[in-house]
């Protein structure tokens, strides 16, 4: 299938490892003109370069904080002047620290909104002109299987990513005119650093092996596994591309069947 992403525009947010990285290569592998970004510049100049010996595509950089309003501006504005629009916008990011509803005050909860949200908002934000110039483009929102279900000892996550979906409902009625598909993907448990350290914290407050969590968490999945970063990437690229034409304002889970939510 030709997705018609070649020399297509894409900015992949929070792209320097993980599923960030896995989405972008996936844009690369269709010759698409990809911008990573990340505030980590030597993990970004790495996964350049990683991205380069894998499709033979090399990626662009940008190194910013995602929590800052004119990173992203500028990062949009380099964009443009680098590759001439935006075709696809993936917004990304890590999650906000674990706990229950007594561990976090004021000051934690509007970190964790500028990071899973706002940041998904301002960016949005800053795309939108050049994709309705262009009379078409494609916005996806990564976030988590808890939009469907919530997880325990994540209730920042838990509290914000359930807005980042009703943002992307209501942006796919009011941008289809335009042109402009908006989605939404969110994995379940795709082996990354993220899962590796939840795990962690699972195992201590149990006080059991991190081999001991993986093995039971793998009974409740019914492929029986983890997900690989790229099954997430190769997902998040149909949604972008031009062969998908006609699905917008849906959350797409990736977790092997975990959820069992209709």
């Amino acid at each position: 299938m030709d997705l018609g992403l070649k020399d297509k525009a894409v900015i992949v947010m929070a792209s320097s490892s993980g599923l960030g990285k896995a989405i972008a290569t996936e844009f690369a592998r269709e010759q698409a003109k990809v911008m990573l970004f990340s505030p980590f510049e030597d993990q970004l100049k790495e996964a350049q370069a990683d991205i380069k010996a894998m499709t033979g595509k090399e990626p662009e950089i940008f190194v910013g904080d995602i929590t800052r309003a004119e990173d992203i501006k500028q990062l949009v504005q380099t964009t443009v002047v680098k590759f001439g629009s935006v075709y696809a916008l993936v917004n990304n990011t890590g999650g906000p620290p674990a706990g229950t509803f007594d561990a976090f005050d004021d000051e934690a909860w509007q970190k964790a909104f500028e990071l899973t949200l706002l940041s998904y908002i301002r960016a949005t934000r800053e795309v939108l002109p050049h994709m309705r110039k262009a009379g078409t483009g494609r916005i996806l929102n990564s976030t988590s299987s808890s939009v469907k279900a919530v997880l325990d000892n994540l209730i920042l996550s838990n509290t914000f990513r359930s807005g980042v979906v009703g943002l992307s409902k209501t942006l796919s009625q009011e941008l289809g005119k335009d042109g402009i598909l908006v989605n939404v993907i969110a994995p379940g448990r795709i082996g990354t650093a993220r899962i590796d350290q939840l795990d962690q914290l699972r195992a201590d407050k149990a006080g059991i092996s991190v081999e001991e969590i993986q093995k039971n968490t793998f009974k409740t999945i019914p492929l029986g596994r983890y997900g690989n970063p790229d099954e997430y990437g190769k997902l998040s690229v149909f949604l972008c591309s031009e062969a998908n034409t006609y699905i917008t304002g849906q959350t797409v889970l990736v977790d092997g069947g975990l959820v069992k939510a209709l």
